[in-house]
């Protein structure tokens, strides 16, 4: 069953927009919720649908969504979030300042204040808040939950994030470098003067700051890459675009040595419900014919379209209920 081909600590559920991935995603963590597993979802994703989904309100911090069991050996949790970028760049800017003002002479304070004023809003700040809040909760997740869900924003901009942890890690290195040499420096002075430094406090904090940064996108790297813990699930209908663009995202995921843990075909036209529906399906089965062809040792299953809106916990119930049932076609 498709479930137990899933059963990872970590999952990203990602695929061209308007497919169905936060419908999957949450559906894929209320299936694993119900057997008794501590879950959390989480929206990458800029145009948040998660509480829309829900119909619950969900914010940056973990929001209950669901819950089962009576603590007789069936306590399964789903919690939610929606990741907030400027909540997250504000905290670290916040940080930031802290330690300068500790570091810099007082008349220097207002152009460091303006200097983070204008990094609020600089290129690549944004992705930068979106994976630093990705990796702080998939290492909340590795302490306080059995998997971690994330619902990720359409596949290009998922493909970046992915990218990203290691070029991080590169500059956080970099700055850790400069930070030692600083630190060389500023010992050396001290052992010459006999003085104390009042800034060296506020340099082992920034020290610690970039360390503690640096462990936590290795250990996001590590964990992306390695298969036993974490896989990619790839959502498309079964249309030219949305192939296509599946196409291209299994190539960039081989190459990035992320695991396609399976391939979902959304809304699947059903064959005896008329003939327009039939003359679909018939097109549908030949595109899933090339995603077949091209990814030949991956999962596939199929989720047939479905009546009525799909809101709420009863709707998105009957939505796992279809994942927990799917066959693997291979």
């Amino acid at each position: 069953m498709l479930l137990d081909a899933l059963r990872r600590r970590m999952l990203f559920v990602g695929g061209k927009g308007g497919v169905g991935k936060t419908s999957l995603a949450s559906a894929l963590a209320l299936a694993r919720a119900r057997a008794g597993e501590r879950v959390l979802v989480v929206s990458t994703d800029p145009a948040h649908n998660l509480g829309h989904l829900w119909r619950r309100e969900v914010g940056d911090r973990p929001a209950r969504l669901a819950e089962f069991g009576d603590g007789g050996g069936l306590d399964g949790v789903l919690d939610g979030v929606e990741i907030d970028p400027a909540a997250t760049i504000e905290r670290h800017l916040a940080a930031v300042e802290q330690t300068m003002l500790r570091l810099l002479p007082e008349r220097q304070h207002a152009p460091a204040r303006a200097h983070l004023e204008r990094a609020r809003d600089a290129p690549g700040s944004h992705e930068s808040a979106v994976l630093e809040r990705i990796a702080e909760l998939a290492e909340v997740g590795q302490a306080e939950y059995d998997a971690v869900i994330f619902d990720t924003a359409p596949s290009g901009h998922t493909l970046r994030l992915l990218a990203l942890p290691g070029q991080l890690a590169g500059w956080t290195d970099t700055l850790l470098r400069n930070r030692d040499r600083s630190e060389r420096f500023s010992a050396a002075m001290r052992g010459l003067t006999g003085r104390s430094d009042p800034q060296a406090d506020a340099q082992a904090d920034l020290r610690r700051t970039l360390q503690r940064r640096r462990e936590r996108f290795d250990a996001l790297q590590q964990a992306i890459s390695d298969s036993q813990r974490t896989g990619f699930v790839v959502v498309l209908t079964a249309e030219a675009l949305p192939v296509a663009e599946t196409l291209e995202v299994v190539d960039s995921l081989r190459a990035m040595h992320v695991e396609v843990a399976a391939l979902i075909a959304n809304r699947r036209s059903p064959a005896d419900a008329g003939e327009l529906l039939r003359e679909r399906r018939v097109a549908e089965d030949a595109q899933l014919g090339r995603v077949r062809a091209h990814a030949p040792g991956v999962d596939l299953v199929e989720i047939p379209l479905v009546a009525g809106e799909l809101t709420g916990a009863e709707a998105l119930g009957r939505l796992a209920d279809l994942l927990d049932t799917a066959a693997i076609v291979r």
